[in-house]
């Protein structure tokens, strides 16, 4: 394995030494790529202050060490190497990118206090089975103003509720992971106001039914969903269905409201009326009596169950007018006699 030290990034610089120092030529550079050398430990880098990109990916590197003091550096390569902790970062207030992809790392962690980072990927890392890839809430909220790019994909996640306060991100890419929930992204999209770009193909949840058509309902700011452009056009027209639907069922509730209304009225006011025919003296004439009425009359009732037998004839009566309903009632009502 291989070490990186300031000897060997001096030996490998396109600097021309000449009159100058091996310190002077260090001081000097911005750029370094170890990238695919069989890297496995970075030594001290005290002494490239303005180192601003640093290129190792793709080596066997375990630990993130010795980067205090590069304070210049704005973009950090470091995907496909055997890091299972995110460390030894904090010094670095000029951090800008990070990519982390292809590690051993299980929490997102470590973080607070860069405030220029702009990009995290941290895509694909290799976790036990059944692992899903954590979120420090310390570190989230430290990057709650900067973060506007966030890799997740293929890290098992059923969850991303709490990147709620990450309220500056405009792309997400979190595919192939474990994501079920349509109601999960309307939250999160009704909080991330800034965000145009989401993807998360390959997640469950893409085939529940009208999932695009949810996602792009609840965001303004979305403008690719799974790759695939929203344009204006399909927005209204899911703007309007969306308003034609919420219409009638407004309507369809204010009716049942009032059907309700009405049943209740109608049901109250059976139960108290039972319509009794008295044979009199002359021409017959239709009388109604309540509940109350019925009982303080006394007098002799046939069938048993007058109120059953009565329902009934209300029940045939109901869509008909005034005077056949009286012409009903005279003929099918069941008589009732008032004792002398």
């Amino acid at each position: 394995m291989v070490r990186l030290t300031l000897d060997l990034i001096a030996k490998n610089s396109n600097l021309k030494l000449r009159k100058e120092t091996v310190s002077q030529c260090l001081k000097k550079i911005t750029h370094i790529n170890f990238s695919d050398k069989n890297i496995d430990a970075i030594e001290d880098l005290s002494l490239c202050k303005n180192l601003s990109v640093l290129y190792l990916y793709d080596n066997h590197i375990s630990q993130i060490t010795n980067l205090n003091y590069a304070t210049n550096l704005t973009h950090l390569y470091l995907q496909n190497n055997y890091i299972s902790c995110i460390e030894n970062l904090r010094s670095l207030k000029k951090l800008e990118k990070l990519y982390l992809g292809g590690n051993y790392i299980a929490v997102i962690e470590g973080l607070e206090g860069l405030e220029e980072l702009r990009e995290l990927h941290v895509e694909s890392q290799r976790l036990p089975l059944g692992e899903k890839l954590l979120f420090d809430p310390r570190t989230l909220h430290s990057l709650a103003k900067s973060l506007s790019i966030l890799n997740i994909s293929n890290n098992n996640i059923d969850d991303i509720r709490d990147l709620e306060i990450l309220e500056n991100l405009n792309q997400l890419i979190a595919v192939d992971n474990q994501l079920l929930h349509v109601t999960d992204l309307e939250f999160l999209l009704n909080k991330l106001m800034k965000l145009w770009k989401m993807d998360l193909r390959g997640n469950p949840v893409c085939l529940k039914p009208k999932y695009r058509d949810r996602l792009i309902l609840v965001s303004k700011s979305l403008e690719f969903l799974d790759g695939k452009e929203i344009k204006n056009i399909e927005r209204q027209f899911l703007v309007n269905w969306k308003a034609s639907k919420d219409a009638k069922k407004i309507s369809k509730k204010r009716n049942s409201k009032n059907e309700a209304t009405s049943n209740s009225y109608i049901s109250e006011t059976m139960h108290h009326i039972v319509p009794v025919y008295y044979p009199q003296v002359g021409k017959p004439k239709l009388v109604f009596f309540s509940e109350i009425q019925r009982y303080l009359v006394n007098g002799t009732t046939s069938p048993e169950n007058p109120q059953e037998a009565n329902t009934k004839i209300i029940e045939e009566i109901g869509n008909l007018s005034l005077k056949e309903s009286e012409n009903l009632l005279t003929k099918k009502c069941v008589k009732t006699s008032p004792s002398s």
